[in-house]
């Protein structure tokens, strides 16, 4: 049960969550038997709003997106620390300025908030998701279960 993580910080920001915590992070959601890999890229708003308006027709900048990976366009998967034998579950994007920013309009920690959008994300790569209300409860719980076995409270209950 391994999660792999790759870091992209393109902008150099100098506060974000430690490598370790992220990976302590991920691993708690990471619901396979199996080994493997995700790249999270930090961008800014600029990114973030062209990622979301070319892939969702939206156009803002979003805290998290998720990009599944797909085998079946029968691309090469990337590297991971040169680990050959694991699968690729794909990328998440991670928009640090529009995190902090939420993290202050929600009362909460820049870390509660973080590791918030980091298991919503990587949960989006395991199949959840929330656009019916069915799904979304059944996502809110398993975030709020994950984010309760790392000590950050439930992120959808004010303070």
């Amino acid at each position: 049960m391994t999660l792999l993580v790759d870091i992209q910080n393109p902008q150099a920001y100098s506060e974000l969550p430690a490598l370790t915590e992220v990976e302590r992070w991920a691993s708690a959601c990471w619901l396979d038997e199996g080994a493997a890999g995700v790249v999270i890229r930090v961008v800014d708003e600029a990114e973030s709003r062209e990622l979301n308006g070319g892939f969702r027709g939206k156009d803002y900048a979003t805290n998290v997106l998720s990009f599944q990976y797909d085998n079946t366009m029968l691309l090469p998967e990337p590297e991971m620390d040169n680990q050959a034998d694991i699968d690729y579950l794909g990328d998440l994007v991670m928009c640090q300025p529009v995190i902090l920013r939420e993290a202050a309009e929600q009362g909460k920690t820049q870390w509660q908030h973080w590791a918030h959008m980091l298991v919503h994300g990587l949960l989006h790569l395991q199949g959840f998701d929330h656009v019916r209300e069915i799904e979304a409860d059944i996502m809110e719980a398993r975030e709020i279960e994950i984010l309760r076995g790392l000590g950050f409270p439930n992120p959808y209950e004010a303070d």
